[in-house]
């Protein structure tokens, strides 16, 4: 194997799979210096039909030890070396391929019924993955959204790699009643190569760093608040200034405050984020892990949340729209770009959630166009999802609405 690294990203919008096939391969052997050792493949559900003839057919035109993908009810990649299409209800094939010298692939496949017990020791869950948390590795994830029993997933590899960062999303379909498919291939897995269970996935380590950009598309508002009193997904009581008060009194109170088009924008789009980080002082946009408001209690003022919640956590009201979602992800680019200014990157993929695009901005290729703005030379691709997985603070999260980048680069 080379010592190059080469990371490469080709979609094709052809309507016939062979086409589309025939289109990525020409364009891949074109631009490939390097044998691949990793292939990232996501196909739209307009070839749901021809889903088990892809890995064959792409085995036969381009030899890729390893493949993991899944099925998309939306598909995001590189049509020209400069130019990202997202590809929404409509025929698309993305294929990422890679060499990754002085990498360690390690592929699994792992069913819901395979998964330790919640309260077994980190080595069940290092057995099952079979990589030792000393290499420090890296997880991308594609699973199943009925089936895979993603947060138990989420929180025992969490347990058992606590430095590693996780990275992925739930498959999709786009449309009502149609399977999700998950792609897997490696020398030693037998046929079939679609599965329609569990969660597939890659662990990387080695000389590759894995970093994420989770927009999770609100902006703050109103002041933190803490919770003083409240149980499982119910808070009670909520303080600022040392002063407890029901929080839907609290929430009143902010809403009155708002302006016309805020107050609007709460009657709909109104959600709670958590704080992540216990310690730090000052929370800024970003710090936050946004939930749904599930109902409230006017008589004793509670609200529900769509997590679990204890006294002592931090809390934020926020809003969103396509404004605020285009926003909050252009500061986390900023961001990410002010701290990274030797970027080094050499890929990146995004796990978009399909409430986001052309729905949201009522234009295409929003979030993708974006991200090439700050980063015009790093081949992305991805899809969107059922669901996103990616890390607030130093804990893994399924998200919605959510775009969760991971962004790839060469270990110095």
């Amino acid at each position: 194997m080379s010592n190059q690294l080469q990371w490469l990203n080709v979609l094709s919008t052809r309507p016939s799979l062979e086409g589309a096939l025939d289109e990525i391969t020409q364009r891949l052997t074109t631009s490939l210096t390097e044998t691949p050792n990793l292939g990232i493949l996501f196909v739209a559900s307009a070839y749901i039909s021809e889903y088990p003839r892809i890995i064959p057919l792409l085995q036969e035109k381009l030899s890729i030890p390893v493949i993991i993908g899944c099925g998309g009810g939306g598909i995001v990649g590189m049509k020209t070396q400069n130019q990202v299409l997202e590809i929404e209800g409509n025929t698309a094939i993305s294929l990422t391929v890679l060499n990754l010298p002085d990498v360690e692939i390690t592929p699994f496949h792992i069913k819901a019924d395979e998964l330790p017990d919640l309260d077994s020791s980190p080595q069940n869950w290092i057995d099952l993955i079979g990589v030792s948390p000393e290499k420090e590795p890296d997880f991308i994830l594609l699973s199943d959204p009925f089936s895979a029993k993603i947060n138990d997933l989420l929180e025992g590899l969490d347990f058992a790699y606590p430095g590693s960062i996780k990275i992925g999303g739930l498959a999709s379909s786009g449309s009502m009643g149609a399977s999700n498919s998950l792609f897997f291939y490696t020398p030693n897995h037998a046929a079939p190569h679609v599965l329609d269970e569990g969660t597939i996935g890659v662990a990387l380590t080695g000389k590759i760093v894995l970093e994420t950009i989770v927009a999770q598309g609100c902006k703050p508002i109103g002041k933190p608040y803490q919770i003083t009193k409240g149980e499982r997904n119910i808070i009670l009581e909520l303080a600022i200034d040392d002063v407890s008060k029901p929080p839907l009194v609290l929430l009143q109170e902010l809403v009155n405050s708002l302006d016309e088009k805020e107050r609007e924008l709460a009657q709909h789009s109104l959600f709670l984020g958590i704080a992540r980080d216990e310690f730090k002082s000052e929370l800024t946009q970003g710090d936050f892990l946004i939930r749904n408001l599930l109902g409230v209690d006017p008589r004793m003022g509670a609200i529900a949340v769509g997590d679990r919640i204890r006294p002592g956590q931090r809390v934020q009201f926020h809003l969103r729209d396509a404004r605020t979602s285009a926003e909050d992800l252009e500061l986390l680019l900023s961001r990410y770009q002010q701290q990274n200014s030797s970027n080094t990157a050499v890929g990146a993929l995004l796990f978009s959630c399909l409430g986001r695009g052309e729905r949201l901005y009522n234009q295409p290729n929003f979030d993708s166009e974006l991200f090439l703005r700050y980063f015009p030379d790093i081949p992305l691709g991805g899809f969107f999802c059922n669901g996103e997985i990616g890390p607030v603070g130093n804990t893994t999260f399924l998200h919605g609405y959510t775009s969760a980048f991971g962004i790839f680069s060469k270990l110095q």
